[in-house]
């Protein structure tokens, strides 16, 4: 139960401190009141909302594996807390009714800490801002904004829209690769079981005939029996193969090489690229439009979009504004941005909404991606039918030449 810190006057109008144990803050001042004293200052200790809200989650992760705050649960809370907060119920109580609403676990627990921390005077994004792994900084630098311009109702809209469209361009590109992923470990499985059961038996029936076997057939019984005797290497070397490649990504020359080879792949490096430059422009425009200073709104992009080389290329933009530059003239010697993107943000800063801008040009962004997941799924399909016809070719080829051949030799 949460430790309170209070002063108040006994009857004789002496100061009184001491500290009380109590369910909430109301509940704290009653117990005060009930011991004959009148509460002046009430306030919960430091840190005793977040230790009463891990105890919480600790008691109940005992039962809940993995027990983590999806981005999916954050867009959720910030809509609902979004229309309560639009219909005029203070914050406090807002996040008490979400919390009730909430499922046992890491962000119950969190909304609980948030609640008592705002109930003893911290403000809403000092709350949050305990939380970096559940509320990122672009989400805590709104919220701020909100605060200070007395409009936090009209920027929790804007940072739910915002995040309901990443959640679903994340989505539609996740659903675009589960065909693709489950036909090819279908295939995966079949073609071990082929190389491992029939294959050998083949192998069996050639050693018997005692004939010298054409290379493809050679090259099939090797790579059998490759697999028979290294079989733990089927998912050992992709295992291991993204061990290295986290390995890698965690020094600077060799994050840099991994995204510069996202955005050359084909076809994929498309999509990558215009997803980052699509959350770009939609972080900028929203931070923009809720009052965040440029400057700062481009720092906490940098750190949100994702891809080193055009976190780069937007570092090189905010030392060019801070030294008095415009954005779209960066932007274009970044050499990554589009030039139709870098003419739109020009008209935007020459008639004053670039914000307006930065979100249609999102959109765009958001419909080519969208277009070429479409894309993609539609191509994947016949490039892996087309594969699996190959392969599956291959291997019967290679089991029938000794077959032909030994038809041709008792023929002869």
């Amino acid at each position: 139960m949460p430790l309170f810190a209070f002063e108040a006057l006994d009857r004789s109008g002496q100061k009184v401190k001491q500290e009380i144990n109590a369910s909430s803050k109301d509940d704290a001042i009653k117990q005060i009141r009930s011991q004959g004293l009148r509460p002046t200052r009430v306030q919960l200790r430091p840190g005793a909302a977040k230790k009463a809200a891990t105890g919480d989650v600790k008691k109940k992760k005992k039962f809940i594996l993995f027990d983590t705050v999806r981005s999916a649960q954050v867009t959720t809370l910030t809509s609902q807390l979004s229309i309560l907060q639009d219909a005029g119920l203070p914050i406090v109580r807002s996040l008490k009714i979400l919390e009730a609403q909430q499922k046992e676990g890491k962000l119950k627990g969190q909304l609980a800490a948030v609640s008592e921390d705002v109930e003893s005077g911290s403000t809403f994004s000092e709350a949050l801002a305990k939380y970096p792994r559940s509320f990122d900084r672009l989400y805590i630098s709104m919220v701020k904004a909100g605060e200070a311009g007395g409009v936090l109702d009209v920027i929790l809209n804007r940072l739910a829209g915002f995040m309901e469209k990443s959640e679903k361009l994340r989505k539609k590109v996740k659903g675009a690769m589960i065909y693709p992923a489950v036909v090819i470990t279908v295939a995966v499985l079949i073609l071990v079981v082929i190389m491992v059961k029939v294959v050998p038996a083949f192998q069996a029936m050639f050693d018997d005939i005692g004939q010298a076997l054409p290379a493809p057939t050679q090259l099939l019984i090797t790579i059998s029996n490759l697999l028979k005797d290294y079989w733990y290497l089927i998912p050992g070397i992709p295992f291991l193969g993204l061990i290295a490649i986290k390995g890698v990504a965690r020094t600077e020359r060799g994050r840099r090489a991994i995204d510069a080879f996202k955005l050359r792949m084909p076809i994929f490096g498309m999509i990558i690229k215009k997803s980052a430059i699509a959350r770009f422009c939609r972080t900028l425009g929203t931070l923009i439009s809720s009052g965040v200073p440029i400057l700062e709104a481009l720092r906490i992009v940098k750190d949100a979009i994702g891809n080193v080389i055009i976190s780069s290329a937007i570092e090189d933009v905010h030392g060019s504004i801070r030294e008095g530059d415009t954005i779209a003239d960066p932007l274009r010697q970044a050499g990554i941005f589009d030039e139709l993107l870098v003419n739109m943000i020009d008209v935007g800063e020459e008639t004053g909404e670039l914000d307006k801008m930065l979100i249609k040009v999102a959109d765009n962004y958001d419909m080519d991606v969208d277009i070429a997941v479409e894309s993609m799924s539609s191509l994947l399909e016949p490039i892996l039918i087309v594969s699996m016809g190959l392969v599956v070719g291959f291997i019967v080829i290679s089991l029938f030449l000794p077959l032909v051949s030994i038809v041709q030799t008792m023929g002869g």
